[in-house]
């Protein structure tokens, strides 16, 4: 199980906005930070975070963790982000389930996994060797995909969430990537998020995506599409209320644009739960 942290609702902590965060307080509840662009390292972005961290929750998201690929891990990567996590005190860690490093070259990408029980032994013992180090839980986000492996045995979802309950860590359910992904391959993203284990559903992320007609293409740019709006109240119908990010990531626009997806977000997520409040009030009167 994975204790759910009311947190509310977060953007990226991005470069073109930190004099604004310095400067003043923006009215968002929690910021995101790519753990990568503040490790072994000092300066400004690590001024900034520290300021932020001193007006609101930080979560620190990872990108290079590899926690898939069968090189060893990275010792120095894991004493680098160890050392941020004890000086931020994020209340989130997350990277991504996925593989990036062979023969001790990083591709730079977020690459998916065959889903077999192989795979699942792999990743669930370097989850192990990871939260020893760190003294913590993390969360696994979903990536986005554009290719299947013929040695896969179960869903995706079944994947995800059969990692999370035998590592005991949990998930970042990345909705736009559910949703590219089941585009792009055939499958219902509603039944994914349907396989989810509640107890283990930690946050969520919204990005946009572009669609080239055959296939959908992760970008993490421009406003989260209708379609991903829709699967984000499925969600929280299902899921509860869970920390949602909004991800905006290539040609990152102002700052009140990008906190004006993030108000959308909380909307959503309030007319959601007040329907379903309304609906369970109607059934008890019915009883």
């Amino acid at each position: 199980m994975f204790p759910r942290v009311d947190l509310g609702h977060g953007v990226g902590l991005r470069p073109r906005h930190y004099g604004e965060f310095l400067e003043r307080q923006p009215k968002v509840d929690w910021l995101e930070a790519i753990s990568e662009n503040f490790m072994g390292t000092g300066g400004r972005p690590l001024a900034v975070l520290d300021k932020v961290r001193m007006d609101r929750p930080v979560v620190l998201h990872g990108v290079s963790l590899g926690i898939g690929s069968v090189d060893p891990l990275d010792e120095r990567y894991l004493k680098e982000w160890k050392q941020l996590i004890d000086r931020v005190q994020p209340a989130m860690v997350s990277d991504h389930l996925c593989w990036g490093r062979h023969r001790g070259r990083y591709s730079h990408d977020l690459l998916p996994l065959p889903f077999n029980e192989e795979a699942i032994s792999h990743v669930v013992s370097r989850v192990g060797q990871v939260q020893d180090r760190l003294g913590r839980q993390i969360l696994l986000e979903n990536v986005s995909s554009y290719l299947t492996y013929p040695a896969s045995t179960m869903s995706e979802a079944e994947f995800t969430a059969e990692v999370a309950r035998r590592a005991d860590c949990g998930i970042l359910l990345d909705l736009n990537n559910i949703f590219v992904s089941a585009k792009n391959h055939g499958f219902d993203p509603r039944a994914y998020i349907d396989a989810m284990p509640v107890e283990q559903v930690a946050q969520f992320h919204l990005a946009g995506h572009f669609d080239r007609g055959d296939i959908l293409i992760d970008t993490h740019e421009g406003h989260v599409a209708d379609d991903v709006w829709s699967l984000y109240t499925y969600a929280l119908d299902k899921l509860g209320r869970v920390p949602t990010l909004i991800e905006w990531d290539t040609g990152v626009p102002d700052l009140e644009t990008l906190l004006a997806e993030s108000e959308k977000a909380r909307t959503l997520e309030f007319e959601t739960f007040e329907r379903v409040n309304a609906a369970n009030e109607k059934a008890m009167l019915g009883t």
